[in-house]
């Protein structure tokens, strides 16, 4: 990251609420239209609102925007609460599919689009949980 990015939060850099909302609802759009991503959708429930809140709050807390997540649902442990789902090549490319795609059409900012990315990758990769 870049001295100026450090200073100021990316949450605040990608304008904020308005653009994580959009992100998370681009995102499970794709989700839900996307074959790539069919093994991702299907670990989902079938009502999305929820997931779409939960996520939205989580990128907006780890973006340095407001703790909601925290306030509403305690420490993040993503890897721990995603135990119960099977995560292996396909959901993980799957997700990614969709958060780079929803996230490329929300964030014009290029070397903050990076930035983010950089850390989705490693983020998405760190919660599987069997082989293939």
């Amino acid at each position: 990251m870049t001295e100026a990015m450090s200073e100021t939060s990316i949450y605040a850099m990608i304008g904020g609420e308005e653009t994580v909302a959009r992100l998370a609802e681009r995102f499970y759009a794709l989700m839900d239209t996307l074959p790539q991503a069919q093994a991702t959708r299907a670990i989902h429930p079938q009502d999305l609102s929820e997931s779409r809140e939960k996520l939205t709050e989580y990128l907006t807390m780890w973006l340095g925007g407001p703790q909601t997540f925290i306030e509403k649902r305690g420490a993040p442990m993503l890897r721990r609460r995603h135990l119960p789902f099977p995560i292996g090549t396909d959901e993980i490319e799957g997700w990614l599919l969709c958060f780079r795609q929803a996230a490329a059409e929300t964030i014009s900012d290029e070397r903050v689009l990076a930035a983010i990315m950089a850390n989705i990758e490693k983020l998405a990769q760190h919660m599987r949980n069997r082989d293939g």
